[in-house]
């Protein structure tokens, strides 16, 4: 099944998708009610595009509830503090020399839950951080991607600051 599918995730993902499920549970759920029952009080619903907005809100909340109920039940939490620093693995931050473009990158790596390119979380699934994945400082790796064949140099193994 693929609701099966362990998620791993570091502390601070935990975190946050406990926050986020914690404050839809609690506040959006209330919020909704209140707007479908200001909504109700105008009168005729079947043209009431306040209650169907609302009632859509609703679904949509309930929907990311239910998706992170299944994350958090199939999380698998990485102990970042266990993490052997000799080797790249999720939870480290990961200094590389990318060798084509002459600069320095750094990575953290994180599961597939919790990658955002924007603050520089990869994936272990991504091919960079698949091909990371186990490599010890030194190491030079050959990155498949769209662009072409990336290398990068590892340069520094780190915990997460």
């Amino acid at each position: 099944m693929a609701d099966s599918k362990k998620h791993i995730l570091t502390y601070e993902g935990l975190k946050k998708y406990e926050d986020e499920l914690q404050d839809l549970k609690i506040h959006r759920r209330q919020e909704i009610a209140q707007k479908i029952k200001e909504a109700r009080e105008q009168g005729d619903l079947s043209e009431n595009a306040e209650y169907d907005a609302a009632k859509d809100e609703q679904r949509d909340i309930e929907l990311r509830i239910e998706e992170l109920e299944k994350l958090l039940k199939n999380a698998e939490v990485v102990d970042e503090d266990e993490i052997d620093l000799d080797k790249v693995s999720i939870g480290c931050q990961v200094k590389v020399y990318d060798v084509d473009f002459d600069e320095e990158m750094e990575f953290k790596i994180v599961g597939s839950t919790e990658a955002n390119s924007l603050q520089n979380k990869i994936s272990n699934e991504s091919p960079v951080g698949a091909a990371l994945i186990g490599k010890s400082v030194g190491d030079v790796v050959d990155v498949e991607t769209q662009a072409g064949v990336l290398q990068y140099k590892v340069l520094e193994i780190r915990r997460v600051s």
